[in-house]
């Protein structure tokens, strides 16, 4: 317990309930066992950074946690609520938002029509209603356009704001992406290598934008990342994985100076 807790009113025994808990969750395809009985929590309003080199079963665990793959055995609990039993539909319904490393966009619309694409999860009002542009479909697209535009600002798109997405910089895909999955309003925002295809600079304004977001929006963030400078500046917790197992969870630089972690990533002279 640091003495941030303390300045914050928190007892060292009052310990917040898991925003996210992954409990023993194992993924096997056919022979091979992607994930290994993988458990740990995400708090509320923590950033939590999830490493491990290629292959170690951090973007199986995404998928798991977005409901794409099943886990063969153990559970995923968001809120106390086993994710198991939510329709994928759902997901982003209960709070959880996520980008791609392989962006997810659509390169021929513009970064508005993008951006009110993540929105349209909460349109009221339904299809028929859409269609015959009754009053509450009118009304919830005047939401979501003002929504829209809120967000392209937040993330410095007002520029590019009408632009086709294919025209831009990857740089500049990555924060549209990354207002699209602000549009649901998330409690828990999963980033896929957000880091990628980034200069250092630019790396150095997601770093500053990943904390800000956090603070700002009072939600978690789990991170799966190779940037490692990125990892340890931002996160609270880390979590390191290896061939599927879970070798370290604690601060970063607990994490950091853990033999197991050292050897995964260096090997075993190291």
């Amino acid at each position: 317990m640091s003495s941030k807790d303390y300045a914050n009113g928190r007892r060292p025994d009052a310990a917040p309930a898991a925003l996210l808990s992954v409990e023993g969750v194992t993924v096997r395809f056919g022979g091979v066992t992607a994930l290994d009985g993988v458990r740990f929590d995400v708090a509320p309003g923590q950033i939590c950074g999830l490493i491990g080199p290629n292959g170690a079963g951090k973007t199986t665990l995404f998928n798991c946690i977005s409901r794409l793959y099943q886990p063969s055995a153990g559970e995923i609990r968001f809120e106390g609520q086993p994710l198991s039993r939510v329709p994928r539909h759902r997901i982003a319904g209960l709070g959880v938002a996520r980008t791609f490393q392989n962006l997810a966009l659509f390169a021929t619309m513009s970064v508005r029509e993008n951006v009110r694409v993540g929105a349209h999860a909460f349109a009221r009002g339904g299809f028929l209603a859409q269609a015959l542009a009754l009053p509450l479909a009118r009304r919830s697209e005047r939401e979501i356009a003002a929504l829209a535009d809120a967000l392209i600002a937040e993330c410095r798109l007002t520029d590019v704001a009408d632009r086709l997405v294919g025209e831009l910089p990857f740089g500049v895909k990555k924060r549209v992406e990354l207002a699209r999955a602000l549009a649901i309003s998330p409690k828990l925002l999963l980033l896929d290598e957000p880091a990628a295809g980034l200069n250092h600079e630019e790396v150095d304004a997601l770093a500053s934008e990943i904390v800000r977001l956090r603070d700002a929006r009072r939600l978690s963030v789990l991170l799966v990342e190779h940037h490692m400078n990125l990892v340890m500046r931002v996160s609270d917790q880390v979590v390191a994985l290896d061939f599927g197992r879970l070798i370290a969870d604690g601060t970063p630089a607990s994490v950091r100076a853990h033999p197991e972690v050292v050897r995964a990533y260096l090997g075993a002279a190291a």
